[in-house]
């Protein structure tokens, strides 16, 4: 969790001594695996892990605030539209 947070900033820019360092797609991959990691500690420690995600999924998924994918030709208005500012 540590990366992804690591990572926002740096998309955000909240660090003032290096501002926007990282992109969109740098926090969605951490993110990423932030989650694939959970997931696989949760099927290694729960057997019924599916059924363990299913109501928060569901929950997520039917939140009307919850950002919507993009339909394909459309573009993404989250993070994911940032560029790199500095490498």
């Amino acid at each position: 969790m540590g990366e992804a947070a690591q990572a926002v900033i740096g998309a955000t820019g909240q660090d003032p001594r290096e501002g926007a360092t990282r992109s969109g797609q740098d926090v969605e991959a951490e993110l990423r695996d932030v989650i694939m990691t959970a997931t696989v500690a949760l099927r290694a420690l729960a057997p019924g892990a599916a059924a363990v995600l299913a109501r928060p999924v569901r929950g997520v998924a039917a939140c009307p605030h919850a950002p919507r994918s993009p339909r394909p030709g459309q573009e993404s208005r989250g993070m994911a539209g940032r560029q790199r500012v500095a490498e």
